[in-house]
């Protein structure tokens, strides 16, 4: 009897406190996002804030703000995943080292300290991944739709802003009250006046674009990090030039809609001297024919040949290298600037010394042997120049092509909210 009466009791307490179960809040495309996620994506984020002594906004318009954001990255995902674009865990694992070097730890100091502030280091290697994929993707779609010639190159050589290239270093806080239609711009406008009011006043300039913003750096309090005053964004460049550290700008109308800017900080000079690297490779990349392990003993024996005769590189190169662009010069790929190539190959070619031949890498285009040659330190050369140009017209172009490829996509995306 006393077993029957325990059961009963159990019984009842089950049934007086249910479990919530998780439930859909958007469904996008093929997709879904839970309540879960979400949840664990707006605390990420207000913890954030909290950390920087930023102001929270209520918390209906946070987690409004923190959907969106989830829901065009679930589009961009899905669009990554049917491209075919992969980041494997040598490219995530050299990216957290690289984050960890630039907070002064090794990867397991890193690791250690996010654990300590109780975040998942699972967590952290899947927003990571998320957003290596996601960049790539709008490199690759983005940046097709971008094309740069040399009668603007040269326009832009000539001009007052080009001059600005050793002028100081911004960055900059931006806020985007955006504007849909026509009827729109007036209620924009006010929003606007009523943020650039606030901000004279002292409000929270991160606060205030996570609740306000609809700007791609939104959740990151509007922060749009350190660039060159030739690489601001067109729409208020000459603005941002006129301000000083700590400033707010008035609103600045555009076709998305209403900006506002903060000059959050500023820092002067770039190196007149440049050290350059001659170097050749050969690459082989897995193919339809030649599965992943295939393609990395393919590499290893050529590495083998050309550890064994140097002198045969040129002719590897020509025989076995996936790169149409230099197979037929034998690998050469002439003198490179810094920042010039990716990540991983920057790696391997700035440790490998003069004459000395690397071991076989991956980046994300497949298995590389690189050959370093020669090094010189040079000064900025007309070639270098314009290729600094062609950068710096990209990187500005690329900025205002994103937002209209970011709307393209939601816009033709089915998205259902059920929040």
């Amino acid at each position: 009897m006393a077993t029957l009466a325990v059961t009963h009791l159990l019984v009842g307490t089950l049934q007086a406190a249910p479990r919530e179960l998780d439930r859909i809040v958007a469904i996008v495309d093929d997709d879904i996002i839970m309540e879960s996620e979400l949840a664990e994506r707006t605390a990420e984020i207000a913890t954030r804030m909290k950390s920087q002594q930023g102001q929270l906004p209520p918390k209906d318009a946070l987690n409004e703000q923190v959907l969106e954001r989830m829901i065009v990255e679930n589009i961009e995902l899905q669009m990554a995943d049917r491209a075919g674009i992969r980041i494997d865990d040598n490219q995530l694992n050299e990216t957290l080292a690289n984050i960890a070097r630039q907070n002064n730890m090794t990867t397991d100091q890193f690791r250690e300290t996010i654990l300590q502030e109780g975040m998942s280091w699972a967590s952290l290697r899947d927003q990571i991944r998320r957003e290596l994929t996601i960049n790539q993707m709008r490199q690759r779609r983005v940046g097709a739709r971008i094309q740069i010639s040399d009668k603007d190159v040269d326009a832009f050589l000539n001009s007052e802003l080009a001059k600005t290239n050793l002028a100081p270093d911004y960055r900059l806080g931006h806020i985007l009250i955006p504007t849909k239609q026509d009827t729109d711009v007036a209620a924009a406008e006010e929003t606007a006046l009523m943020v650039y009011k606030k901000l004279k006043e002292g409000a929270d300039f991160s606060s205030m674009a996570l609740q306000y913003s609809a700007g791609e750096t939104a959740l990151s309090g509007g922060d749009l990090g350190w660039r060159k005053a030739a690489q601001l964004p067109t729409i208020f460049a000459d603005v941002a030039l006129e301000m000083k550290a700590g400033e707010v700008s008035a609103p600045i109308r555009s076709a998305s809609g209403f900006h506002i800017i903060k000059v959050l900080e500023l820092r002067g000079g770039t190196e007149q001297m440049v050290e350059q690297t001659k170097t050749r490779h050969i690459l082989v990349k897995p193919n339809e024919i030649r599965s992943e392990s295939e393609t990395q003993h393919l590499i290893n024996e050529i590495h083998d040949d050309v550890v064994a005769d140097p002198e045969q590189f040129p002719i590897l190169a020509k025989t076995y290298s996936d790169d149409p662009g230099s197979a037929m010069q034998g690998g050469e790929l002439g003198w490179v600037n810094p920042g010039t190539m990716v990540p991983e190959f920057e790696k391997v070619m700035s440790e490998t010394q003069p004459g000395g031949i690397s071991e076989p890498f991956q980046s994300n285009f497949g298995w590389h042997i690189l050959q370093v040659e020669e090094r010189r330190r040079q000064d900025m050369s007309e070639e270098f120049r314009r290729n600094r140009a062609r950068q710096m017209l990209q990187r500005r172009r690329f900025d205002e092509e994103l937002d209209g490829w970011l709307r393209e996509i939601r816009q033709n995306a089915y998205v259902e909210i059920k929040l």
